[in-house]
């Protein structure tokens, strides 16, 4: 059976496991947005950045890509998925479906925020997000990094983000 994964942050442009197809797709019911602290990967526990997490928003749909592991290595990708993705069990490890581009829908693997956790932080003002994200820095690099890799990575198939275009000039701007 295919594994699908569904792509809304650093997925687009590090996925770490073999992808054998990847499509545009829409989960509708979330909103992307920076929403979890980052501790480990973008930021550490006493100066935290700031990761992309998808929000639930019933009015909202988040579009990213849809990426569908190659035959034969499901088991090592959702083991590496979840080393990766639920290092601090801030995601929930969820199966929904995803709508995509040429009107498939699949069941896929997404990790949704935990708004329970207490790294979840809903709702912060972009300007607030902006602040922490040009000075933050993990263990896989700056927080910036992050915010530009992603944004480029979405413009560059066609997908737009407002608030992510205006991080990108704010911070850019702050250093």
């Amino acid at each position: 059976m295919a594994l699908w994964v569904f792509g809304y942050g650093s997925l687009l442009w590090n996925p770490g496991f073999d992808v054998a197809e990847s499509v545009i797709g829409t989960l509708p019911g979330y909103a992307r947005s920076f929403c979890m602290r980052s501790i480990h990967h973008r930021g550490t526990e006493e100066n935290p950045g700031l990761v992309l997490a998808l929000d639930h928003q019933p009015e909202h749909a988040c579009s990213g890509m849809a990426l569908r592991a190659a035959p034969g290595t499901e088991d090592a990708t959702i083991a590496y998925l979840r080393e990766r993705e639920l290092i601090s069990s801030a995601y929930l490890e969820t199966n929904l479906q995803v709508t995509l581009a040429d009107e498939r829908v699949v069941d896929a693997v997404v990790y949704v925020i935990d708004e329970a956790h207490e790294q979840y932080c809903g709702g912060l003002p972009l300007e607030e997000q902006a602040q922490i994200i040009a000075q933050a820095v993990g263990g896989r690099g700056p927080n910036t990094e992050y915010l530009y890799n992603t944004a480029e990575h979405l413009t560059s198939v066609g997908l737009h983000d407002a608030d992510l275009d205006w991080l990108c000039a704010r911070v850019k701007s702050l250093q």
